[in-house]
């Protein structure tokens, strides 16, 4: 903790490695395994329960669509950054913006924002509900990525059926 702070308050002068500031903050603050494990499984199963809420209430009239639209999306964020606990943010970030990934990770996040201003915005639910769909199959898009030639075989299962 004491490097933590000697690096965020700029006294750490001895950067005799060579490393930059933003790395040896990053090595300062480190969690241990323990503390990664829960807060990934804290984090996703926030995000379970709030996609899980979201789909009860949909049927709420009036406003269920428009918090559906919410926590589902929030569900979504929070199962994504789950992951950041296991891998750290830097990391996670270059491996969603890999050349196999980055499609499905720019789809998710746009429809993640147009759902919500579908749901608040436009106020269209029938856009919202679209639009949580196409979350929906561009996170799964995005999960099967991380499985050794799961989306070849999820492919090859759709042309067989279509």
């Amino acid at each position: 903790m004491d490097k933590l702070k000697k690096v965020l308050s700029g006294q750490d002068e001895g950067n005799s490695d060579g490393t930059g500031i933003l790395e040896r903050a990053n090595q300062a603050s480190t969690l241990a395994w323990g503390t990664r494990m829960k807060g990934f499984v804290v984090c996703f199963v926030l995000g379970i329960v709030s996609s899980i809420l979201g789909s009860c209430l949909l049927w709420v009239p009036r406003v269920g669509l428009a918090v559906f639209a919410v926590l589902y999306s929030v569900g979504n964020l929070s199962a994504l950054a789950s992951t950041m606990f296991l891998i750290g943010p830097c990391r996670q970030l270059k491996t969603m913006f890999a050349k196999e990934r980055a499609l499905a990770t720019v789809i998710m996040g746009v429809c993640l924002v147009l759902t919500l201003c579908a749901a608040f915005w436009w106020k269209n639910n029938g856009l919202a509900l679209l639009f949580c769909v196409l979350q929906f199959l561009a996170f799964a898009w995005y999960g099967l990525s991380y499985i050794p030639f799961a989306r070849d075989g999820v492919m090859k299962l759709c042309s067989m059926c279509f």
